[in-house]
């Protein structure tokens, strides 16, 4: 097979499709609101009630609101599992989705960030349906068409931003992993038996 038979969007929405459906999904089955909100150092950064953080900004429309600060500071705080997936359902996918493929508008301060790691779970699979449906239906001329202004790099193909989604949903996906993991053997080596 050469390059001008290779089905491109197929390849691109498999990178995906195949490590969430073969290394992650099952992964984040059965994440507890304990895991969710747990912070393995001091000031970390997270999903809180409203009102109940110190972070500069407190973004977000609903109960629960997203600690951020702009610019970042250095070294940036570390970040909880209820912050890695607001900021990968809001911020990689929910403002993509409303960019490139007619979802709502959604950004970090429209938001209504789940305030338990059910409703965040259920968001992060809403979001990734209407990602990968939407990628599914991008033909190989609008895979090589530019992004436009909606992105940094408005000149880079569509082609480009899908890797690029794809690299940071794995990316921070497994952090959740690794986060469960590390709280796993926390409680494990506290309590004697994982919870």
């Amino acid at each position: 097979m050469d390059a001008d038979e290779l089905d491109w969007n197929r390849t691109l929405r498999e990178q995906m499709e195949f490590h969430w459906n073969h290394q992650l999904r099952a992964r984040l089955d059965g994440l507890t609101d304990d895991e969710y909100f747990w912070s393995p150092v001091p000031d970390a950064w997270s999903v809180r009630p409203r009102g109940d953080s110190t972070a500069p900004i407190q973004a977000g429309a609903g109960d629960f609101a997203i600690d951020y600060a702009f610019p970042e500071p250095v070294p940036v705080p570390f970040t909880t599992i209820a912050w890695r997936l607001g900021h990968v359902i809001v911020g990689v996918l929910a403002a993509r989705n409303a960019g490139h493929f007619g979802a709502p508008a959604a950004s970090y301060e429209s938001w209504e960030y789940a305030g338990d790691a059910a409703t965040a779970l259920d968001q992060l699979e809403t979001q990734l349906d209407v990602w990968l449906a939407g990628v599914r239906g991008l033909s190989d001329v609008a895979l090589r068409t530019p992004v436009g202004s909606k992105e940094p790099y408005p000149e880079a193909p569509m082609a480009d931003l899908v890797l690029h989604i794809h690299r940071e949903l794995i990316h921070h996906l497994s952090e959740v992993c690794l986060l469960r993991d590390l709280y796993l053997h926390t409680h494990l080596a506290t309590d004697g038996a994982a919870r």
